[in-house]
């Protein structure tokens, strides 16, 4: 499923409503847990039911540490935002919140040219530069020696490169849809007092257990403090713990790492600069990758490895080295890390959302995402009015295709990895589990193949528009041989790449200084009309 699809609703952020009605059986859901999970959660489901007379209660436990460790988020948190009529210039400064264009991937390459390249967001001028960009990398493939590394051909990597914000100056009509980082704890406090503003019901209470009905659904959960309580439908937002999903309802588990080693972290905060980036740098290290934010206030820095070659005392030791904190106190976290899905995320009458329901590890910065397409695809069911088998098989089959699309993208930056320092990468580039789609889409790029309509009608490479697909292969340097380039043909070479590099210089010298814009973050008016179509 694309992420097109999942917001492929009938809610309009003009209006803020939905169209259609509530089943009867949904008059009282409770969300199990808070943090950013539940209480995002929350405002998606509120938005549309409340007003309709469905209770929402979150119950959140002040004994269950929240997971936040400053965070990135796609650009889909900006339409979480627009459609709850929420300024940017009121949640950014209250979580600490900086823009990002998007992502940059150091040293997972050793190819000359490649060590390092961008994933940009969508932007209005892609449109003048997508073609040209296709082009190349399709003439490089077919070994032509022309330009194909992506980040001369987008307006977002030049943006990232300059540390401007993604926010054109009035006179400059190109929107850029871009995401943030924030304060993970700070928004999950945000979102808790926005939910409440809105109707949200909450409790302070630490649930135990969930009691079950002799059909098997859940009847009530129970608290520490001696409440019980009952629902229509329960959402568990638990974390990893599962109390719902897992451990109420056991519903099977599918682990992912079969392709995805990784399965710890290890964060440590530092000092910011005077300038403030505008994107995310995810670093290749020896066992893993090492995450920068930008936050307002500091830096936050992890390093994501695999315990099957890393312990968590070595990690630290090179993630503090790294920053050059290894003398100083500097307390760091310790972070496990539960990677891969359950198979029934709507199963009975309890929704999982969040790390309850599944987990991939943080390198795209999708967690959000699926916070959001999972509760949004559900509202749209309650819209529907059918809460039978088939709904439930349909659902899940969604939010599952989503995981898998998701996971391959994620499993591709392993696979065409070229680095040969340690067991750990030697083992990700060998690694030959991977999926039917996966590998018909390496099958067709090597052969010199265009992937283009694969992706574009989401029979291969599901999950992501084309210019990602084409971003990771051609910027991690994945080519055919022979390394001898021919000469292009005048039909290959027919792209400039000084014009291209022109437009964009002029193009960026309308956006400001990152540091500049977020001293001044101005309200700005919704058009729900405005819409971004990428490949």
């Amino acid at each position: 499923m694309t992420t097109a699809t999942l917001f492929n609703h009938s809610y309009s952020p003009a209006t803020g409503r939905n169209a259609g009605s509530v089943p009867a059986p949904v008059r009282r859901i409770v969300i199990v847990g808070g943090g950013t999970a539940g209480w995002m959660t929350a405002l998606i489901l509120a938005r549309s039911l409340i007003e309709r007379g469905v209770e929402i209660t979150v119950l959140e436990s002040s004994a269950v540490p929240i997971i936040g460790v400053g965070e990135g988020s796609t650009p889909w948190l900006r339409g979480f935002f627009d459609s709850l009529g929420i300024q940017e210039a009121e949640w950014m400064p209250a979580c600490h919140a900086t823009y990002k264009c998007g992502i940059t991937f150091d040293g997972w390459s050793t190819k000359p040219g490649f060590e390092r390249y961008f994933h940009p967001f969508a932007s209005m001028l892609d449109n003048l530069t997508m073609t040209q960009f296709v082009h190349n990398v399709e003439a490089r493939i077919n070994g032509a020696n022309v330009h194909a590394h992506p980040d001369r051909f987008f307006i977002a990597a030049r943006l990232a490169a300059e540390r401007r914000a993604p926010k054109a100056r009035e006179n400059f009509p190109f929107d850029i849809w871009h995401g943030y980082h924030f304060d993970a704890t700070l928004l999950g406090q945000f979102l808790h007092g926005k939910a409440l503003e809105r109707g949200v019901r909450y409790r302070s209470c630490h649930v135990t257990h969930a009691t079950l009905e002799a059909g098997g659904a859940i009847a009530s959960v129970a608290t520490r403090e001696g409440e019980t309580i009952a629902a229509d439908l329960f959402v568990d937002c638990t974390g990893f713990a599962g109390l719902l999903i897992d451990k109420a309802l056991q519903t099977p588990f599918v682990s992912f790492a079969g392709n995805l080693f990784n399965d710890a972290a290890v964060a440590l905060p530092s000092p910011s600069d005077a300038s403030i980036p505008s994107q995310t740098v995810s670093t290749a290290l020896k066992h893993g990758w090492a995450w920068k934010i930008p936050l307002t206030s500091r830096y936050g820095n992890g390093y994501v490895y695999s315990t099957q070659f890393c312990s968590p005392d070595a990690a630290e030791t090179e993630l503090r080295e790294r920053l050059g904190l290894l003398e100083t106190d500097v307390p760091a976290r310790h972070l496990k890390m539960k990677i891969g899905r359950v198979t029934q995320h709507w199963n009975k009458n309890c929704l999982a959302i969040g790390l309850s329901q599944g987990f991939i590890e943080p390198l795209e910065a999708t967690a959000l995402l699926f916070i959001q397409q999972t509760a949004a695809a559900f509202v749209e069911v309650l819209e529907r009015g059918d809460l039978g088998e088939a709904a439930h098989e349909r659902f899940n089959s969604q939010v599952n295709d989503h995981f898998e699309g998701t996971r391959d993208y994620i499993v591709t930056h392993y696979k065409t990895n070229t680095r040969h320092d340690t067991e750990y990468w030697r083992a990700n580039a060998a690694n030959r589990n991977l999926s039917d789609n996966l590998k018909k889409l390496y099958s067709l790029w090597m052969a010199g193949k265009s992937i283009a309509p694969g992706v574009g009608q989401q029979t291969i490479g599901k999950g992501y528009p084309v210019f990602s697909w084409y971003s990771i292969m051609a910027g991690m340097g994945i080519f055919p041989e022979p390394r001898d380039l021919r000469p292009p043909t005048p039909q290959e070479a027919r792209y400039s790449m000084a014009e291209i590099d022109n437009l964009l210089a002029r193009s960026s010298a309308n956006y400001p200084d990152h540091r500049d814009a977020l001293g001044s973050i101005p309200p700005r008016r919704l058009d729900p009309s405005l819409q971004i179509y990428f490949w």
